[in-house]
């Protein structure tokens, strides 16, 4: 069995407001501090089969334009995440198994590109709208029972297991995967960065904080007990520590290595992008009204995250 990361964008950040703010007050941290981001999800080859956990960002989604009051950036494109997943070697109609850690479009986008892939969802997920019109899923019920320290479980194959880990969204999943005496962690967005696992600290991008709460503290127990390969999503630490089949120490963290941003020579389209979910806000969509002039509550349709979440496009 191998792991693979399959990236597609580059250069992102993410502030420390953004990656550890969600349970302390305004003003907490340095909107100046700004840890490395990108985009990428994972494929599990079993040999047998081929699986992938998340289907990235949907083709055509525009690369955001930040600036310096920007909370996050998911980064420049490298390549579509279809691109990417070719560049691995492999076809869409091989895939066999799609694991989805959540509805969000930077995780869901091309589902629809895999015309042999049954989708394993929470079933407490599948009414978002990300997931309307596609055939082949298979709703999860967790009937397997605990896995070690977590409660619900599926097995999905022999050494692959998908979890509950409600929080970040309702129908929230993580990835295990077992392989060659470590356990490695393929999850959404449990936190975006490893500094926030370090620092026990959760995002401000939650539909339920006291239960995201707990899974981190379910994810930070696990860590502590078993050797653990955290891979995530959004920052390149998730195949940095994947290809070097590093195991978590909470005791000792890996230096952090900050972004390095150059906010100039960069034009806008009049879009704006959501940096939490890739929901795009085209005005030509909405009568020609533009982003600014949207009332100060508006939030964005899928995530109901406000509009200082966007970035322009």
């Amino acid at each position: 069995m191998e792991i693979k990361a399959v990236k597609f964008r580059k250069d992102g950040f993410y502030t420390q407001p953004f990656v550890m703010g969600g349970e302390d007050a305004p003003g907490t941290y340095d909107q100046n501090i700004r840890y490395r981001g990108s985009l990428q999800n994972y494929l599990i080859d079993t040999g047998d089969e081929v699986i992938l956990v998340d289907t990235g960002l949907p083709a055509g989604t525009p690369e955001e334009v930040p600036d310096e009051k920007s909370f996050g950036f998911t980064g420049k494109d490298i390549c579509s995440y279809m691109d990417a997943f070719r560049a691995l070697g492999y076809k869409p109609e091989q895939v066999t198994k799609i694991l989805l850690t959540h509805k969000h479009s930077d995780h869901s986008g091309e589902i629809r590109s895999f015309p042999n892939a049954k989708i394993y969802v929470n079933a407490d997920e599948i009414a978002a709208e990300e997931l309307q019109g596609v055939e082949n899923i298979v709703p999860v019920h967790f009937t397997d029972g605990a896995y070690h320290n977590f409660p619900e479980s599926q097995k999905i194959a022999d050494g692959i297991y998908l979890i509950k880990a409600k929080g970040h969204t309702n129908g929230n999943s993580i990835i295990i995967v077992e392989l060659d005496g470590l356990f490695y962690m393929l999850h959404g967005d449990i936190t975006y960065v490893d500094e926030a696992l370090y620092e026990n600290k959760l995002s401000v991008v939650y539909d339920d904080r006291d239960a995201a709460r707990e899974t981190l503290d379910r994810v930070r127990e696990f860590v502590r007990e078993n050797p653990t390969v955290y891979c995530g999503t959004h920052t390149p630490q998730g195949y940095e520590n994947l290809e070097a089949k590093r195991v978590m120490d909470l005791e000792h963290p890996v230096p952090t290595e900050l972004a390095d941003v150059d906010f100039s020579a960069q034009k806008a389209t009049g879009k704006f992008v959501c940096s939490i979910c890739g929901y795009v806000y085209d005005p030509a969509e909405h009568d020609g009204v533009a982003f600014e002039d949207l009332p100060e509550d508006w939030q964005c349709p899928r995530c109901r995250q406000g509009k200082e979440r966007f970035n322009q496009a």
